[in-house]
């Protein structure tokens, strides 16, 4: 773990959302352990990008978790549900990165029974995973690493393949509206969008 509380404050924001495809994500609840495997995430490169909520070093008080430490856990409410991203630089400088597909491994049934769901619509959306895995406004500025809510590295798979697409509901931003700046595991079926026939039979799984 301190390998990646280490790249946190070295690498730039798109190597990290890069490096977050196949990592293991899990919640500890009172109920029990809830996660799976990132396969979908968007990078958000404020101040300078048009569609992050900190564009121009915009500060209000649901952006302070924005401006904390690497690590640190940016939830907010968007069209009724609640959205997970991870502040990837340093104090004072607002990027990260948005969550938004997930395969689940671990306590599938108690994501079943939050999301009334099965299959991929359990968690290949933002809002949908962060419902599966029971994820609620209180761990908004606590920390991936030591939080309920925390990143597992020795459970990470290797992808066969990471595609950098345009993210998703980001119009009239100008260039930022189509960058390439969503990684996914190509052929996954919890990637957001992904057409049946684009589906893997390994689910888009190095097995090397």
């Amino acid at each position: 773990m301190n390998e990646w509380m280490e790249q946190f404050q070295t690498q730039t924001t798109e190597e990290i959302a890069e490096s977050l495809i196949g990592m293991y994500l899990e919640h500890c609840l009172p109920d029990g352990i809830v996660g799976g495997y990132i396969v979908d995430c968007e990078a958000y490169l404020g101040p300078e990008d048009e569609a992050a909520h900190s564009y121009g070093m915009r500060d209000t008080p649901r952006l302070k978790a924005m401006y904390q430490e690497p690590g640190t856990i940016y939830l907010y409410s968007m069209h009724g549900n609640l959205i997970l991203n991870i502040v990837t630089q340093n104090i004072g400088i607002p990027q990260g990165v948005m969550i938004r597909g997930l395969e689940p491994i671990d306590g599938i049934e108690q994501m079943q029974v939050r999301r009334g769901k099965t299959g991929s619509e359990l968690s290949n959306g933002p809002g949908k995973l962060v419902a599966a895995l029971g994820i609620t406004k209180e761990l908004y500025g606590r920390s991936i690493f030591t939080s309920p809510l925390r990143l597992v590295p020795e459970r990470k798979r290797q992808p066969k393949k990471i595609v950098r697409l345009p993210r998703i509901g980001i119009p009239n931003k100008g260039p930022w509206t189509n960058a390439p700046l969503r990684y996914v595991a190509w052929g996954n079926p919890y990637v957001t969008n992904i057409r049946k026939k684009e589906i893997d039979d390994h689910y888009g799984w190095s097995y090397e």
